[in-house]
């Protein structure tokens, strides 16, 4: 991401990403790293005691008073979420003016609903967690989120919070617009929620439905909605994992006619480098996506997946930056 944040307003920025600050800041802007001080040597961006729990240190926290505070948190992995959330509950009660809690990508948010008895909904369990967020001496904690899976689950946060629900498909949207047969673009949805999620977003863009149906023991993609013959097919969702449902969906476009299939997904997750089966191979293009645009929101994906074919990334930055306007 690149984006400058510090404006007229007075701020402080954290980062939680394991590569440091994703959103690249004015030098005048006071950056706080979770570092010990250590004289004469340059510290680790975070130590840990020997009994592996996190040693964590606020730098600069008297030059945060009063100031706007932000935290870009990054829960990539479950290994280091209670370090970050040590800071986040740390930071308002630093007498900050205000704070706002930045975490693109909720990572529970698949796991929503109890569907049997005793199935965790652990979405439910994250939100309780951030909820407890404390005040600021301005009021309560902003929490910035991009794309969750189901928007009722903003329901599963407490009052203690303020939750601002933003998405990266008008990242997408201005990037259609740039394309050489951007009047011959359809908008597809690999399920039935996704379609439910995203087609409010594109209006006046001709959209094909894709259903999940049981054969046996197999789930198969099928069409069940829009004509993709002739058309560039863009095919819409918030996340991909292993890709599975968008490589089936490809493949169903593609033999019903498509020009050309794309994708975008707002979160990249791809575990275990799953995004290498979506790689282009030198003559092999015609058998794989146009495009496969993601966001920058799982920095570690972008980081593996940098100038590789056909992935491009859409930076979440100025839609941070907005969001951050005081």
């Amino acid at each position: 991401m690149n984006a400058s944040i510090c404006g007229s307003a007075r701020w402080g920025f954290f980062s939680g990403a394991p590569e440091g600050p994703a959103i690249a800041l004015r030098s005048d802007c006071p950056r706080a790293s979770l570092r010990r001080p250590s004289p004469g040597s340059a510290p680790p961006l975070r130590r840990k005691y020997k009994d592996g729990f996190p040693d964590l240190f606020v730098k600069d926290a008297l030059k945060i008073r009063n100031r706007h505070v932000a935290f870009l948190a990054s829960f990539h992995n479950p290994s280091v979420i209670f370090e970050q959330i040590s800071v986040v509950y740390a930071l308002p009660r630093l007498f900050v003016g205000s704070f706002t809690l930045v975490l693109p990508f909720f990572p529970t948010g698949t796991s929503e609903r109890v569907e049997a008895e005793g199935d965790v909904a652990t979405a439910f369990t994250l939100a309780r967690i951030l909820s407890q967020t404390p005040p600021s001496r301005g009021g309560p904690t902003s929490l910035v989120i991009f794309d969750i899976h189901a928007l009722q689950e903003r329901f599963y946060f407490g009052d203690a919070v303020l939750p601002l629900f933003e998405s990266g498909i008008p990242l997408l949207l201005d990037r259609l617009k740039q394309l050489p047969d951007a009047e011959n673009v359809t908008i597809a949805y690999p399920d039935e929620g996704a379609w439910k999620r995203f087609h409010c977003m594109f209006e006046g863009y001709p959209e094909v439905v894709c259903i999940k149906v049981r054969d046996g023991d197999k789930r198969i993609v099928r069409l069940k909605e829009g004509a993709p013959q002739g058309r560039h097919v863009v095919i819409v969702d918030d996340l991909v994992q292993t890709g599975g449902t968008l490589s089936e969906c490809r493949s169903l476009l593609t033999s019903l006619g498509a020009a050309h299939v794309s994708a975008y997904v707002t979160h990249a997750v791809f575990p275990e480098e799953s995004w290498k089966r979506f790689q282009q191979k030198e003559g092999e293009e015609a058998a794989s996506f146009k495009y496969f645009w993601i966001t920058d929101s799982c920095s570690k994906t972008v980081s593996a997946i940098a100038n590789t074919k056909p992935f491009e990334v859409l930076s979440l930055a100025g839609a941070i930056a907005r969001a951050l306007e005081i």
